[in-house]
């Protein structure tokens, strides 16, 4: 027996009645259908609403539209965080009818109005209006501009209980009443009203009002939230309605973007796909890569590759200093540089006292006093101190000692050839990837903090539009220095067009920081992808997700999840040409089989190449 079945014997009923879907009765039937498969185990039908299962319904149909109807509307209710049905019948009128029955209307109107000037009564505003309005549509009937039609439009609501029902009836119908938009509940026709918005295209209501083409085609239903502006770049597809998610960073409040995602659903390609279009309207990017992700990027892009490394040929000067603008006070400078090298320090150190900290901010200032650098006067095209000028001062300072032994690692040790050394890197070009992956794990918040405070100082130097990808950002969360001076990037970046695109998949740890939750509010730009379930309960709370927002993201396929920019969020999925997906991908067959065709068109090059 079938759910259609159920209600139809429900309906011959005189009073409300529980009708069970009896295994006998399907039995009997000799087949299982799918109405069967999914019909609820019981149906109650009530004056005013239906009990299906353990499930209530409640149906309403619309009585009246105001005189103009705006675009989109009917959208708040769409995209209403609640479980509805609407049924929307439309049911085309003969024009040549409906013109017999407008001659007949404006008579009548016409009639009324002359029969108040011949009482010399007051001009009635109401009747004017009505009779201009329908000349108007009698014209465009009969010029054919316009078709009438009676519309049926209605709407189930479905609840855990009553009480759910009357929150959500009052939710929907305080949006339309706003607009004067009026619905009234199906009494006694409650089973006609759930049948009637089923798909099943039957209109057992029969509640229209007649509407004419223009203010029907406002109430299209197939909307959802829009993240399409002017201008910008495509960052993927929308999920609901398939339309693209066009966006300028740049355009925002700040320029700053997170991207929580766990391992393997695609979090670094959605980043390399944005950097590789945002090079197309002529940005700059500059990325920390430490998992050397971006290689090929920078290989296709002609943009640079710098891998740092205790054994690399490419060095970076922590003591450098960047050269004084006309608008700025060199003091200022040098005190900005001395406090982000004690941060340095006491990432190096495994921490200091507040004497060892008074003890290398002096020491810092002393050695910058050795090259004639001070804030009296401008130091632009001074060579700067090395590492190891700064443990001769330390060296010679009174309780240094345990400073010194620490620091002699970085000086002579294993670990000298990593920043003692005058920087040989230059930026200088509009993409630049700066790779870790070859330094040890312990030295790598040292080497993320010492590369962004060297591309702190560029960006500060030329003003230019720029963005900084941190690729795996919680290794700069386990500082606080480090995270301290993330944070920092992030709030005054948009002073010198600074966009900073921070992107991990340890969700916890970001957010464990003291500075992980003021980084996701100064950024304007979120995008969850694929989450697993240890770590979803805590972006539901921090983002504030739906139940079904929290299940998307845990279903969600490789590329797919959630986009958040400013007030507004969507679903989206990131969707790249051939040609981009052969540039950016990061799945190891791919990389493979491009290397083997690589090496296929070189030997076949130098084949052909050959002396016969």
């Amino acid at each position: 027996m079938s759910l259609l079945d159920i209600l139809n014997r429900s309906r011959q009923k005189e009073k409300p009645e529980v009708v069970p879907v009896l295994p006998k009765d399907i039995y009997a039937a000799g087949a299982l259908n799918l109405a069967d498969t999914i019909a609820p185990a019981a149906l109650k039908v009530d004056a005013r609403e239906l009990e299906l299962g353990e499930k209530f319904a409640r149906s309403y149909y619309t009585i009246s539209y105001p005189r103009y109807l705006s675009d989109g509307w009917f959208e708040p209710v769409i995209n209403m965080d609640a479980v509805l049905d609407i049924g929307i019948f439309i049911h085309p009128v003969e024009t040549e009818a409906a013109l017999r029955k407008f001659q007949k209307k404006v008579a009548e109107v016409q009639s009324q109005i002359n029969e108040r000037e011949g009482k010399g009564l007051v001009r009635d505003p109401m009747l004017d209006t009505a009779y201009q309005d329908l000349e108007n549509l009698r014209d465009k009937l009969q010029q054919a501009q316009e078709r009438l039609f009676d519309v049926g439009l209605y709407l189930t609501l479905y609840g855990e209980s009553k009480e759910d029902l009357d929150k959500i009836e009052g939710d929907i119908r305080g949006v339309l009443d706003a607009k004067l938009i009026y619905t009234k509940p199906a009494l006694f026709e409650q089973e006609q009203g759930f049948r009637s918005t089923l798909p099943l295209a039957t209109d057992e209501l029969s509640v229209h009002t007649k509407l004419n083409s223009s203010p029907l085609s406002s109430i299209f239903p197939f909307v959802s939230f829009d993240l399409t502006s002017d201008r910008g770049i495509l960052y993927g597809i929308n999920r609901h309605n398939a339309s693209l998610i066009l966006f300028d960073r740049f355009s925002l409040e700040n320029y700053n973007s997170v991207v929580f995602a766990k391992s393997g659903s695609g979090k670094s390609y959605a980043m390399k796909l944005e950097i590789l279009r945002s090079l197309m309207f002529g940005t700059d990017v500059i990325v920390i890569d430490p998992e050397r992700e971006y290689a090929q990027l920078a290989e296709s892009t002609d943009g640079r590759m710098f891998n740092i490394s205790l054994s690399s040929e490419h060095h970076i000067n922590p003591f450098d200093l960047p050269p004084v603008r006309e608008d700025e006070d060199p003091s200022d400078i040098l005190r900005s540089n001395i406090i982000n090298l004690v941060g340095l320090f006491r990432i190096m150190l495994g921490g200091l006292t507040p004497e060892e900290d008074a003890i290398i901010d002096r020491a810092v200032t002393e050695t910058y006093a050795l090259k004639d650098i001070s804030g009296n006067a401008d130091f632009s095209g001074v060579e700067p101190p090395l590492l190891s000028d700064f443990e001769s001062v330390l060296g010679g300072m009174q309780g240094s000692e345990s400073l010194v032994q620490r620091l002699s690692k970085y000086t002579r040790g294993t670990w000298s050839g990593f920043i003692n050394q005058p920087t040989n890197v230059d930026i200088n070009r509009q993409f630049v990837v700066f790779s870790v992956r070859d330094m040890e794990d312990e030295l790598k918040p040292v080497a993320m903090y010492i590369i962004t405070h060297f591309i702190w100082n560029a960006v500060r130097h030329e003003l230019k539009k720029r963005l900084l990808v941190i690729d795996e950002a919680w290794w700069m969360m386990k500082s606080e220095d480090t995270a301290s001076f993330l944070y920092s990037l992030a709030k005054r970046g948009r002073k010198y067009y600074l966009g900073v695109a921070t992107i991990t998949q340890d969700v916890e740890d970001f957010l464990r920081s003291p500075y992980g939750r003021p980084i996701l509010t100064n950024s304007s730009i979120q995008l969850l992808l694929k989450q697993s379930p240890t770590t979803i309960d805590t972006l539901k709370e921090v983002f504030n997700l739906t139940d079904q927002e929290k299940y998307l993201l845990l279903e969600s396929g490789v590329g797919e999840g959630l986009f958040f920019a400013g007030l507004k969020h969507v679903a989206i999925k990131i969707v790249a040409s051939y040609t981009e997906d052969q540039i950016i991908t990061s799945d190891p067959s791919q990389l493979l089989a491009i290397k083997r065709e690589k090496a296929r068109l070189e030997a076949s090059d130098g084949a052909s190449a050959a002396p016969q």
